[in-house]
């Protein structure tokens, strides 16, 4: 159970759209109705929403790593849950790809329809840059020889 703040979906500065602004604020309003524990209304934080010591920071039971770089994946076992970090798409497919290869599973990412999705994605962006690259040096080339043959 995740706990919010009271209203914090009406305005941007209390969470609405901005997951890093929705946190836990104890209400302690007057006529507060959440304080008051009304029924219909947000759970409070009390005792007793904790969970079980041996659950805490566990999927199904077993050890979770995060990983944020291939040396993270070298220390994974195959015992144990990969979670794949915030890190951007160049990184995460490498990452995946070296999953793919060893034979593991990623819990948050479906990493076939990642790969397959964002792969060709990749190889059309490169294969622009390099006919870029191409073209800018042709035109340099041709620069450097119509500025040699002015001169002469």
């Amino acid at each position: 159970m995740k706990f919010l703040r009271r209203a914090w979906q009406n305005t941007s500065a209390t969470g609405r759209g901005r997951k890093k602004k929705q946190v836990w604020r104890r209400p302690t309003g007057r006529h507060n109705k959440m304080r008051d524990n009304k029924r219909g209304k947000p759970a409070t934080v009390n005792v007793g929403y904790r969970s079980d010591k041996k659950f805490r920071e566990k999927i199904n039971e077993q050890n979770s790593i995060q990983i944020n770089n291939l040396k993270d994946l070298e220390k994974a076992g195959k015992d144990q849950i990969l979670v794949i970090g915030k890190i951007g798409k160049k990184k995460k497919l490498e990452i995946l790809k070296k999953v793919k290869e060893k034979g593991l599973q990623i819990f948050n990412v479906n990493s076939n329809k990642f790969i397959k999705k964002h792969a060709r994605k990749m190889e059309r962006k490169n294969k622009t840059k390099k006919t870029d690259e191409k073209n800018i040096k042709d035109v340099l080339k041709k620069d450097e020889v119509k500025d040699s043959g002015e001169k002469k």
